[in-house]
Parts: structure tokens; C-alpha cells; sequence
């Protein structure tokens, strides 16, 4: 009876040499947003796209029969300090894949590193134009590019007769990329540039440049910056008593955020967004209901796109059957695939561009789609 005992013994400690050592180990990804500092609003609103994501995708069995565990570090908006903790994601923690942090800036920091040990990065919180012209073969992007970002905006304009702007921009490489694009198509629109300024980013009193723009009697005031700048651009534009006919400003106006700071302030101003929830690609709907439920408010863009790269990893993992990274960045490259907020693919530097953006204004506390046409659910209104 011993011996026989001993002999089952032997044998669960053979079946147990059998299996894969990682077997019941789940696939870390591993990231950094920033929770704290200049980045918050939008970077909270990432993660719980992403943790949201990481709860369904475990209960659908997770990936690769795995369990899927989300690492996320505050990077605090530093790029600096986002450089280092993704070092240590892939040294330390041996995450088997990474995400992309929120900001162009704070990617673009961590691109080298990457690039270095060879991860794939899906980059579902920036969108300036350069990430993808440094020869980097690692990066995928998920939003529209920032060169893209006011198009939409710029034909309302120009089929509304508002032919006189004012172009304003922080200094950093995303809103930067953002005016100088915005300038380049207003020219080609044959649109009037009456003044065009950058200002340092982190500039509180922003009403210096208001006055700048109302003195050069600009019809439209265009603001190319994040939430903040959005935010103090409007109470600027309050506290000189100046009401452009139309104000646009990048990134801040299509979170809920910007109407909770601004209140009845927020009406009739325009932004670009990634997605909204009134568009009906697959699931959509079932996120927005989901997200409702979890977190008691309505998600933005940034939440949708992070619960995107999500479904676009999901994607390429089954394809690829296991963690290659050369194999997953080759699926990456040559995909073609819907997600929650629209199609997917990308170019030969791995540039989105399948998906479009959105053109919203608030009105009546109320955020609507006024472009493109064929998608609107209000009519723009200029004051």
C-alpha cells in the first residue's frame, strides 16, 4: 500500500514536470498614465477603459488560455519618469507586452526604450504626427493623427462664411503638430490667419492671448492644447468679455470634465473626438452600458480608444497564437479590423488610417456630433 502511494506520488509530480512552467501564470501587460499632474482627466478615463477591458476579455477565457493582468504606474505626467518605469516594466516586472502611455510627448519618451527590447506598442493615447517619422518599427497608433484633428472643423467654417481665425498652441510636440497642420489646411481652405502664437505650457492666465486674438478681429478662435488649456482659454475668453463666433479647442471639450469645470460656459464649443457613444460600430453600445455601470459616468473618447487597443491586441494574440513579438508586431502592421470605435489599419510606419475623427459642440449642457454630415446628430451653431 506504500509503495503504491509512493508510485501515485511519482506519477502527479511526472504530469506536473509535463506542463508549461508558465502555464497558470497570467500574460502581464504593463503600462504608465498619467493619474497625477497635468494628464489626469484623460489618463484616469484611459485606465478605466483599459481595466474594463481587462475584465471582459478574462471573462471571455482571457488570451491564450491565460489570464490577462493590466500593470499600471502613475508616470505623473513626466515623460521623464514614464521613460524610466517602462524600463522597468520590461526588466523587472518581464511584462510579456506593453501599451502605450497618454500624450504625445510622454510617448515619444518612451519610444526608444520599446523599440530597444523590441515590444510592440499599441499607442492609444497620442497622435502626434512625428511618433510614426523616426523610423520606429514597434509603434501602432489607434487614434486619428493630429494632422488630421480639424479638417472637419475647418469645412464648417468655410461653408458658414467664418473666413477670419485666430491660431493659439502650448509647446509641446502634440499641439504644436496640431497648429501647424490646422494652418496648413486653413491655407489650403483659403481661410485668413490673423494671428498665429504659442504660449508655454502650464500657462494658467491665458488672458494676454484672448485679448491678442479679439484685438485681430478674428471671427473663430482655434486653441491647440490638452484639458487644461481648453478650460483656461474659456475663462479667458469670459474675463475679457469676448465671444468669438466660433471657439474650437483640441482634446478637453469631448470629456464630461469640460462641461463639469465650465458649466453653461462649455455651450458652443467645438472639439475633435475619437468616438462618441451615439455611433453604432460593434459593441459600442454594450461598452457604453458597461462602462455606465461600473464607473456611474458616461466614458470618453479616451476611455473607448484604450478598450480599443485592447480589442485590436485581443485580435492579434489569436491570430498569432502565442507572444512572439515579431509575430505580433507583423499581424499588427498588416491588420484590418473593427473595434468599438471604428476601423483599424495602419500604413507602412504603422500610422492609423482607417479610422476618422468627429467634429462635437456642446449645447444645452449637451454634447452633439456636428460633423461629419452623413453621422451628425445637431446642426452646428455659431454665435
Amino acid at each position: 500500500m506504500k509503495k503504491f502511494g509512493l508510485l501515485v506520488l511519482k506519477l502527479i509530480l511526472f504530469c506536473l514536470l509535463l506542463q508549461p512552467a508558465h502555464a497558470s501564470e497570467p500574460i502581464k501587460i504593463g503600462l504608465s498614465l498619467g493619474l497625477t499632474g497635468k494628464y489626469s482627466e484623460m489618463s484616469d478615463m484611459q485606465m478605466k477603459g483599459f481595466r474594463l477591458w481587462e475584465r471582459d476579455v478574462n471573462e471571455r477565457g482571457g488570451l491564450l488560455g491565460r489570464n490577462v493582468k493590466l500593470i499600471i504606474y502613475d508616470d505623473k505626467s513626466d515623460p521623464r519618469l514614464a521613460k524610466t518605469l517602462y524600463e522597468y516594466l520590461i526588466l523587472i516586472d518581464k511584462v510579456d507586452i506593453v501599451f502605450g502611455p497618454y500624450s504625445s510627448e510622454t510617448t515619444e519618451a518612451i519610444l526608444p526604450v520599446t523599440e530597444q527590447y523590441g515590444y510592440p506598442v499599441l499607442v492609444a493615447g497620442a497622435s502626434a504626427d512625428s511618433l510614426w517619422q523616426k523610423g520606429y518599427k514597434y509603434v501602432f497608433g489607434v487614434y486619428t493623427t493630429a494632422s488630421k484633428y480639424t479638417i472637419g472643423f475647418l469645412e464648417l467654417l468655410v461653408k458658414n462664411d467664418l473666413n477670419n481665425i485666430a491660431i493659439v498652441y502650448a509647446d509641446d510636440s502634440f499641439s504644436r503638430n496640431v497648429a501647424n497642420s490646422t494652418k496648413k489646411w486653413a491655407e489650403r481652405f483659403g481661410l485668413n490667419i490673423l494671428l498665429f502664437e504659442e504660449f508655454k505650457k502650464g500657462t494658467k492666465n491665458l488672458d494676454n492671448i484672448a485679448q491678442k486674438a479679439k484685438t485681430s478681429k478674428a471671427q473663430t478662435l482655434i486653441m491647440c492644447g490638452h484639458f487644461d488649456e481648453s478650460v483656461n482659454m474659456r475663462l479667458s475668453l469670459k474675463n475679457i468679455g469676448w465671444q468669438p463666433r466660433a471657439y474650437y479647442a483640441s482634446v478637453g471639450p469631448a470629456t464630461q470634465d469640460f462641461h463639469d469645470k465650465l458649466g453653461i460656459d462649455a455651450d458652443y464649443t467645438f472639439s475633435s473626438s475619437q468616438w462618441e457613444p451615439h455611433i453604432k460600430f460593434p459593441d459600442s453600445k454594450k461598452f457604453t452600458n458597461s462602462f455606465i455601470e461600473k464607473y456611474k459616468k458616461m466614458p470618453s473618447y479616451h476611455a473607448a480608444t484604450a478598450y480599443a487597443a485592447g480589442q485590436i491586441l485581443e485580435t492579434a494574440l489569436k491570430r498569432s497564437g502565442n507572444l512572439d513579438k515579431n509575430r505580433i508586431r507583423d499581424l499588427l502592421s498588416e491588420m484590418d479590423t473593427m473595434t468599438i470605435i471604428g476601423r483599424y489599419g495602419v500604413d507602412m510606419t504603422g500610422m492609423q488610417i482607417k479610422h476618422f475623427n468627429l467634429i462635437i459642440q456642446w449645447q444645452n449642457g449637451k454634447k452633439e456630433i456636428v460633423w461629419p454630415e452623413e453621422l451628425k446628430t445637431a446642426k452646428p451653431i455659431f454665435k
